[in-house]
């Protein structure tokens, strides 16, 4: 098995939440998922903590859900869902959707730190975020998600145009539809992603969580979370070609097919 695939960090009253599979561009293995979740507990648990980071080792943010490295493919066999539909929706729900909520409502303000690659599932890591830091260089790419925040997180006309074409957006795009806060040179990013974060933690810490509350009730009253969850059904309907092919135990493709259409016209 692999070592820690999350990296925790405390600096000051920030804490650090890092992705550490660079070798597959941190792509989110069920372990990786597992790691977070309890790292980002552990950060809303101290008090001495005010703003959590999440980054990502390497050249990449998140390349997406991890399809079948040789880690991911051993954690399935030693620890399988159920079997058919039922397990598969599980696996889903519990991974994606379930957990990418209850990031959303940490008690702490939460940044995205991002870099390179932000794809499908490093989406809804970034989505889940409060604010979202990122470099030049950041090219995000949505889809139809577990966790389909994107006609929230932009402008619902420009979500269509992005998502019926899956393409990327760069970062000045994604900062200009308001999904991404700020967008700074590759070797300044950590750097200001800490100042930002140390800014916030200068505001007393109840105001902020009274601030996140209230922002995020006001998506709540708009019906934001009962709209995630209807969406998840949308997202396995539109898998379930994947679906069948994994319930009958064939290979599943190393890219989704919306990744290969979005890097093919990069290529262009």
């Amino acid at each position: 098995m692999e070592d820690k695939t999350v990296l925790y960090e405390k600096h000051d009253r920030i804490a650090r939440v890092i992705l550490n599979r660079p070798r597959y561009r941190n792509a989110q293995s069920r372990r990786l998922l597992e790691e977070m979740d309890h790292a980002f507990a552990t950060a809303n648990a101290d008090d001495d903590v005010r703003v959590i980071i999440l980054s990502g080792a390497g050249d990449n943010f998140c390349s997406g859900h991890d399809l079948g490295t040789p880690e991911e493919k051993e954690d399935q066999q030693r620890r399988p869902f159920p079997k058919g539909v039922r397990g598969e929706y599980a696996r889903s729900r519990q991974l994606f959707l379930d957990n990418a909520l209850r990031w959303r409502d940490l008690d702490k303000p939460t940044i995205a730190q991002v870099q390179g690659l932000c794809i499908f599932g490093g989406w809804i890591l970034a989505a889940a975020m409060d604010l979202v830091v990122a470099s030049d260089d950041a090219k995000f790419l949505p889809a139809l998600l577990q966790y389909f925040s994107i006609p929230w997180d932009m402008p619902p006309r420009k979500a269509k145009e992005i998502l019926f074409q899956s393409r990327f957006v760069d970062a000045d795009e994604a900062c200009r539809l308001g999904f991404v806060n700020m967008v700074v040179p590759r070797a300044e990013l950590e750097a200001e992603t800490m100042a930002l974060a140390n800014r916030i933690a200068e505001s007393d810490r109840f105001t902020l969580r009274m601030v996140k509350w209230a922002v995020n009730s006001a998506q709540d009253a708009m019906g934001f979370s009962t709209a995630i969850r209807n969406a998840h059904s949308h997202h396995m309907v539109l898998g379930i070609d994947g679906l069948i092919a994994r319930l009958e135990g064939k290979e599943l493709p190393k890219r989704m097919p919306g990744v290969d259409q979005a890097l093919k016209k990069v290529k262009k």
